[in-house]
């Protein structure tokens, strides 16, 4: 029997139910239950009087009379046998469009523009109000179905963030906080972690700790489109936060985020954030971080793990056990704990991370890249056009101020003497006359020689080195210690020396005087 109420609600009801409003809709508004609308909707039977009198006597009407209590709202008209009951009252003009409708709602379509689809195509007359009631009155008849999905063990678990209880830190002091969740889709097992903010490093440790917990990975991770996570939503082809896809490449394990505003794609873990404000938080203060996070460990073994589950019937830690066996192993090392950002390159081919500066290729500059960096190195990477990374450089870590690779006065990286010996070591490459020569003009010229020696070696680019030997050797032998001496000897033509003999001198005999001689000494023979 439905509750007694004042006759303006039951009116109310009616007046609601004409609107298109659904049962739900109508028990919130006027704060009433679904059963006490759904009596006032249902019309009366009519009561047939069969023998005496009283109401003992009073029965049912036939079988075949029966009526359809949701098909005209306050309506009370019967369908018989199974012809469908005709709403009572003006008809409505989307009547005649009702497979078209249908077929617009199918697509996706909202009210709005069907209506304006009914304008443009037909000689729709109605208003969009009324469009609107029947588009409600159809989505009511054909509710859109939510299925279940169930995993299976070690396939999937999801995570997401809460709000947490703000910290009462004292002298009118608190800070906010969040409660990270993680959930096994198969078994339920959860573990619960406080964090002060939702960064990407706080994420993927919260994540590192959960698998830690379970003591194994499952194939997939269920998430959330939160920012620390995703930087573009897309439920086919998402694009990640590169950190975390390095993470997931580190663990073994897949991120599958799910639709934007679609809550029960993780069902399990809303539920669970749910049950955890009602249940652990609900009532509790905390002043600092490390107590909340204490006792979220010590209610999750105490109190979640050896609850029934509501709809797997089953002891919590009992499921754990038997989905435990099947989950992946865990790396050996901790995912290691960086920074990134994205930065842009200098005109000088520079980036800077943390006040230092590291250098790139050329061919980056003016370009932006991604840097990721530790309290050791600095890594430099440019991303592809499937968002994955391209490591281009590696740097140590260098202290704030300082650069990866400068260049001196000498053209080096070092002092002014290690240059000077430097360029000497280069000029004695091109043979052994410009060694000696290039040593020479250390010793006369000291540090000037530098540039001196680095525009010796450029001659290189132009002249042949026994060309450049030679003009080194002939400017040694006179002294000549500037570039200037020895560019002019390599335009040098180099000329034969004519040696002419003289034919009269002292100690040059006549011939005739040789031919008396020679005369002699055959007779004496």
């Amino acid at each position: 029997m439905a509750n007694k109420l004042m006759v303006q609600d039951i009116q109310a009801i009616k007046q609601l139910r004409t609107k298109g409003w659904s049962l739900r809709r109508i028990a919130r508004e006027l704060r009433i239950s679904r059963n006490t609308v759904r009596e006032h909707l249902r019309p009366k039977q009519p009561e047939v009087e069969v023998g005496g009198v009283g109401p003992e006597s009073w029965v049912a009407g036939p079988a075949d009379a029966q009526t359809d209590p949701l098909s005209t709202p306050g309506s009370g008209v019967q369908a018989t046998g199974s012809q469908p009951a005709s709403p009572t009252g003006r008809r409505s003009l989307c009547d005649d469009y009702r497979s078209s409708i249908g077929g617009k709602l199918e697509q996706g379509l909202t009210a709005q523009r069907i209506y304006q689809d009914l304008r443009l195509d037909g000689n729709f007359e109605g208003s969009y109000q009324s469009v609107k009631r029947f588009v409600a009155k159809l989505q009511q008849e054909q509710p859109e179905r939510v299925w279940r999905i169930e995993t299976g063990p070690a396939e999937e678990v999801q995570v997401d963030f809460g709000s947490g209880p703000v910290l009462e830190l004292g002298e009118a002091k608190r800070a906010k906080t969040w409660i990270f969740r993680m959930v096994l889709s198969h078994s339920r097992k959860a573990y619960s972690e406080a964090v002060r903010n939702q960064t990407t490093e706080n994420f993927i440790r919260c994540l590192e700790n959960g698998f830690r917990h379970f003591g194994g990975v499952t194939m997939t991770i269920n998430l959330d489109n939160l920012k620390a996570a995703v930087i573009k939503a897309d439920w086919a082809d998402p694009q990640l936060n590169p950190k975390l896809v390095d993470f997931a490449r580190h663990y073994g394990t897949a991120i599958m985020p799910c639709l934007p505003r679609v809550p029960e794609h993780k069902g399990k873990v809303e539920s669970g954030i749910k049950y955890i404000k009602s249940n652990a938080l609900a009532g509790r203060k905390f002043k600092l971080l490390a107590a909340l996070n204490e006792f979220l460990m010590h209610w999750e073994r105490t109190v979640a793990d050896v609850r029934i589950h509501g709809t797997a019937k089953r002891q919590v830690a009992a499921m754990f056990e038997k989905e435990k066996p099947h989950l992946l192993a865990l790396p050996l090392e901790l995912f290691p704990f960086f920074k990134e950002g994205e930065r842009s390159v200098h005109r000088d081919g520079y980036v800077e991370v943390e006040r230092s500066y590291y250098h790139v290729p050329a061919e980056y500059f003016h370009r932006q890249v991604w840097v990721r960096y530790d309290s050791r190195e600095v890594r430099i990477f440019t991303r592809q056009e499937d968002s994955s990374l391209k490591q281009i450089q590696l740097h140590r870590r260098l202290e704030p101020g300082q650069f990866s690779q400068v260049l001196g006065i000498g053209g080096g990286q070092a002092s002014l003497k290690a240059n000077l010996k430097y360029w000497c070591e280069r000029a004695s490459h091109l043979g052994s006359g410009c060694a000696l020569w290039a040593q020479g003009v250390a010793q006369n010229r000291g540090i000037e020689a530098i540039r001196t020696l680095m525009g010796l070696v450029s001659l290189s680019q132009k002249h042949g080195g026994s060309q450049i030997n030679r003009a080194c050797e002939r400017a040694q032998a006179r002294g000549a210690w500037r570039l200037r001496d020895v560019r002019a000897l390599l335009h040098v033509k180099e000329i034969q020396t004519e040696i002419v003999f003289e034919q009269h001198h002292p100690l040059i005999r006549n011939l005739s005087e040789y031919g008396i001689f020679v005369q002699s000494k055959t007779q004496q023979s």
